[in-house]
């Protein structure tokens, strides 16, 4: 690396807010099933502490060695639909407590997996799964779940989407300010290797234990266009690019060190900017500064997409392992940019919608009002899903509903989660739509077999 090159990573460091945002550490934990819960559980517990011992001493040591921050450690497992299948329970919370024993005593941050996976049906595990969220993720503090309740092979099952927008209004009334539904997200079309909360989840066709690691860097990103008005756009296009390139190449190089130094199997680089509400460290910002007055007006989407598109071949040039999302997120509380186009109502909830279909996932840590209906959210989910579905890309739902709060208050998450303005979704009814339940098809395009 010549001078230029550490001249640039440090600033990047020191003024541009360049971290890595996540170490996930994924665990499989099939070898954990048993008819006895009890005995389930005792075997998670073991495991995590097992396979998990100094990944955080290691990862603070690798931190300091590169003099790059990690903001968080966490851990993903299998869906425990799959774990809690073998049991007779019929409330799946006990495992969601010994997940957030486990990662409490490992010291990490948050612990992903409380998930299931029902894109074409359920079983009667995954139900239970679903029905125990609004009680296990207001008992726990680290527990974050998600359920994948579509994608472009299977279609979307309109059964879920409905359970899992009473599920959502359930676990709004179960957490003060509706903090519960910061750790759940809806998905279609999930991945397996996703490093990030509240998605997290350690896929079926994984290794016994992998870390992945998830970088951030939108204030880098902004920094590198900032004052470069006079370039067409096709060229701040390519210094997007190759901002990426050289974010990816130092997180690939972090995660493998602390894979070596641990023994165990190196996942992939989620590439995605990750924004927070820290000034200077917004998606939002770096949307603005390619040429658009504020965030959602005119332009937003072309801006959105082609950041989203220059960010990922960056990736893949610098790296074989990309993998997760990969792309730009527009999480309303967690971006300063964001945060405040939603507050001064040059956004909507239906451009961010539409954003969607360009971002790296959907819709994204926003407040709503609490007097919302559970079919309401389940339309929500069905809109988004389908965007996934035919456009063969992962989308998601993470959603607030804030009991006794309305368009014009707001609400404190605090840390990374940050706060939001309550947006407006207007009321319409879609009551006779989601209550049919049943089934929409994959589509046409599903079929390459």
């Amino acid at each position: 690396m010549d001078k230029t090159n550490i001249l640039e990573t440090i600033k990047m460091l020191d003024e541009e807010n360049l971290d890595i945002r996540t170490l996930t550490m994924g665990v499989s934990l099939f070898d954990c099933i048993d008819p006895d819960y009890e005995k389930a559980c005792a075997k998670i517990y073991d495991k995590l502490i097992r396979e998990t011992k100094d990944f955080i001493k290691i990862s603070k040591e690798v931190s300091k060695i590169y003099g790059v921050p990690i903001i968080n450690n966490r851990i993903s497992v299998t869906p425990i639909s799959m774990i809690g299948a073998a049991t007779d329970l019929d409330d799946y919370t006990p495992f969601a407590k010994v997940l957030d024993k486990a990662a409490k005593d490992i010291g990490v941050d948050f612990i992903g997996g409380f998930s299931a996976l029902v894109e074409k049906g359920m079983t009667k595990a995954d139900e239970i799964l679903i029905k125990s969220i609004p009680k296990a993720l207001a008992q726990t503090d680290l527990v974050c779940g998600s359920i994948n309740v579509g994608s472009t092979k299977a279609g979307i099952n309109m059964d879920a989407v409905a359970l899992c927008g009473q599920t959502i209004k359930d676990l709004a009334a179960n957490t003060d300010d509706a903090f519960g539904c910061a750790k759940l997200v809806v998905f279609a079309n999930a991945v397996d290797d996703n490093p990030f909360m509240a998605g997290a989840f350690h896929g079926v066709g994984e290794a016994e234990t992998v870390i992945s690691v998830g970088i951030s860097g939108p204030g880098v990103v902004k920094a590198a266009i900032e004052d470069k008005k006079d370039l067409p756009i096709n060229e701040i296009y390519e210094i997007i690019k190759k901002t990426a390139f050289k974010i990816t190449r130092m997180g690939e190089l972090i995660c493998k060190d602390v894979c070596e130094k641990l023994g165990k199997n190196f996942g992939i680089v989620d590439l995605s900017l990750a924004p927070t509400p820290a000034i200077g460290d917004s998606v939002g910002r770096i949307l603005e500064e390619i040429g658009i007055d504020h965030v959602g007006g005119h332009g937003t989407i072309a801006a959105l997409a082609m950041l989203n598109d220059a960010v990922k071949k960056g990736g893949i040039m610098a790296s074989s392992r990309v993998g997760g999302l990969s792309g730009a997120f527009i999480p309303v509380s967690e971006d300063e940019g964001m945060i405040e186009a939603a507050g001064k109502g040059y956004i909507s909830f239906d451009k961010l919608e539409a954003m969607t279909c360009v971002c790296s996932v959907g819709l994204d840590m926003i407040a709503i009002p609490g007097k919302i209906s559970a079919t309401s959210i389940g339309a929500m989910i069905a809109d988004e899903a389908a965007l996934g579905v035919i456009n063969n890309k992962t989308t998601a739902v993470r959603i607030i509903p804030v009991p006794g709060k309305d368009v014009g208050d707001r609400v404190e998450f605090g840390g990374l989660l940050g706060y939001a303005p309550i947006m407006d979704v207007g009321d319409s009814n879609s009551d006779i739509m989601i209550k049919r339940g049943g089934h929409i098809p994959a589509p046409v395009h599903s079929f390459k077999n």
